[in-house]
């Protein structure tokens, strides 16, 4: 049986839940202009660009090299989470489930964070686990911080 797990980690951000909520949930094709050198592209396959249900390519970089990765979407309004649930692309070659949702928590006034849970189950025991993945989950959600602050 292939191994499967749970990565959860939090990135601090500024600004208010509700603003980076809805740039995760309704504006996904300002990612290549805001964070260019981690998302180059976003194409809605089926649905709208904040449906949920709807499915996107995305275009972006890992470790130097770009890829792809086709995610059908589930919005949670009441709690501020976006899930990108996995159906092809790169990541899905090594896993089976790749599923990665972004929670934008207001703790306090100054105190918002990006809860990110990613769920996975390898292919088989020889594939890598997705720790790179999470890595650049983070990375995105900080380097999206910035823009979002200035829109």
């Amino acid at each position: 049986m292939a191994t499967s797990g749970t990565y959860v980690t939090e990135v601090p951000l500024k600004g208010s839940a509700e603003k980076h909520y809805k740039r995760w949930k309704n504006e996904n094709h300002l990612f290549p202009d805001a964070i260019g050198h981690h998302i180059q592209g976003v194409i809605v396959h089926e649905g709208d660009w904040d449906s949920h249900g709807s499915i996107k390519t995305w275009t972006y970089t890992l470790d130097g090299k770009q890829e792809v990765f086709k995610e059908r979407r589930e919005n949670d309004d009441e709690n501020m989470a976006v899930t990108l649930r996995g159906l092809d692309g790169h990541v899905m070659e090594e896993l089976k489930v790749y599923d990665v949702t972004f929670q934008f928590i207001q703790k306090s006034e100054d105190d918002i964070v990006c809860k990110i849970t990613l769920v996975w189950e390898k292919r088989n025991d020889d594939s890598p686990e997705p720790m790179n993945y999470m890595k650049l989950n983070k990375s995105i959600a900080a380097d999206m911080d910035n823009h979002v602050l200035n829109a």
